[in-house]
């Protein structure tokens, strides 16, 4: 059954319903959207590093193979994906991140065309010990030039500074050395566990009816097994590993990330609403810590804040170029440290609380976020477009406990690249 939710702001309707095949699928259609954005995601991303053993046990697999397998799924027997997607005018990407791994388009013309392909070559894997060797060499390449990266050095140092064994702390792609041990085999066991349709969904906003993409899943989609990966466990203490990381690198000023290591919670549209407000009036453009910074030339326009979390890790993310990281680093804590103490000021959040919703709007305007966004209510497990309706709701004080509760200012790590 199609379930239908039309927002109060944005006057659209969202069509959501679970497919006879086990498949999560959403569908925002924008009246007089030009174009249209499709993504098939699976809650399977790096940090999903072991599989079942038939004696009720686990393996851990090599690190980076939920990359690798994005890469080599875009390879059939017939050929390549893209060039499939290329003859439909489309524009095909595909990404993995730390929880998922998503496989998209963006068109303008022959939208059914190409879900048609999306919806089929995922559903396709076709993996040969040849092929995995092949790739091993490319991907390899990729990891080693991104060893040469400072922003993916101090992003990666800090993470590793903060977790102790959460698998967070290791890169996406992997390692030369640990992509070596990759095999078809493996490929195809992960794929098995990860890609049940169970454990996916498919989003599609813009340019497109529910009944064009009701049709294509019924054409392409089988029903699975209604099997789900074990919940992700990892033995990680709330503490960080080390307070401080620096490493050496060609960078013309030094480059840090200061992170504070979030004690696990349940996603909630109040936790990714407040997310957003607590950002934004702490070191947002318009705060007070911001212009002091700016003033003290401690930071220029570099400078940016970030919150990701997913299965048993979140991360406050402050960042940018700095010749006193450490000074920046002391600010931003008794900055929350004031917060904390004082609470939020009831002015100032709904100063925060208007320019975020306003930016929030504006981009609803755009399918490509409107499609991310909805994927990541679905896999944060809210309703769509929650996080709009807590910004409108979430009060000054409440803001204040998230502020004490999810931001323990004494568990944090400072990242630092320094010029050689």
């Amino acid at each position: 059954m199609m379930q239908t939710m039309t927002h109060p702001l944005t006057g659209d309707t969202i069509y959501r319903t679970t497919h006879p095949s086990g498949l999560d699928i959403l569908v925002w259609p924008q009246e007089g959207a030009c174009s249209a954005y499709a993504v098939f995601a699976t809650r399977y991303g790096s940090v999903y590093n072991t599989l079942p053993t038939p004696n009720g046990g686990t393996e851990e697999v090599p690190a980076g193979i939920a990359h690798y397998l994005e890469h080599k799924l875009f390879e059939s027997e017939e050929g390549d994906a893209f060039r499939l997607f290329a003859a439909t005018g489309a524009s095909a990407n595909a990404y993995t991140s730390f929880e998922r791994t998503a496989y998209l388009f963006q068109a303008t013309d022959n939208v059914v065309a190409s879900l048609d392909i999306l919806l089929d070559f995922v559903q396709k894997p076709y993996f040969t010990p040849e092929t995995v060797q092949k790739e091993q060499g490319i991907i390899g390449q990729e990891i080693r030039m991104c060893e040469d990266d400072p922003g993916r050095g101090v992003l990666f140092n800090l993470l590793q500074g903060m977790y102790h064994t959460h698998p967070v702390r290791i890169d996406i792609a992997g390692t030369v050395e640990s992509i070596s041990h990759i095999t078809d085999r493996l490929l195809y066991r992960c794929y098995e566990q990860y890609y049940n349709l169970h454990n996916m969904v498919l989003v599609v906003a813009g340019k497109i009816t529910p009944e064009e993409v009701m049709a294509a899943a019924d054409r392409h989609l089988k029903p699975a097994p209604d099997i789900l990966p074990a919940p992700f466990t990892v033995d990680e203490p709330n503490t960080v590993l080390k307070a401080r990381v620096e490493e050496a690198m060609p960078v013309a000023a030094p480059l840090f990330y200061l992170g504070l290591k979030e004690p696990v919670v349940q996603p909630s549209a109040a936790t990714v609403a407040g997310a957003l407000l607590i950002l934004e009036l702490v070191a947002g453009k318009g705060s007070d810590l911001y212009s002091e910074l700016m003033e003290k030339q401690l930071i220029n326009d570099q400078f940016g804040t970030e919150y990701f979390n997913g299965p048993g890790y979140g991360v406050w993310l402050f960042g940018g170029e700095s010749a006193d990281p450490d000074a920046v680093e002391a600010a931003i804590c008794a900055e929350l440290t004031r917060l904390q103490t004082d609470g939020v000021d009831e002015q100032r959040m709904e100063e925060v609380r208007r320019a975020i919703y306003g930016r929030l709007l504006a981009e609803l305007d755009d399918a490509t976020t409107c499609g991310e966004m909805l994927l990541s209510n679905v896999l944060d497990g809210i309703p769509p477009l929650g996080e709009l309706d807590a910004i409108a709701t979430l009060t000054a004080q409440e803001l204040t406990e998230q502020i004490r509760r999810r931001i323990p200012t004494e568990h944090r790590t400072l990242s630092v690249i320094v010029p050689q």
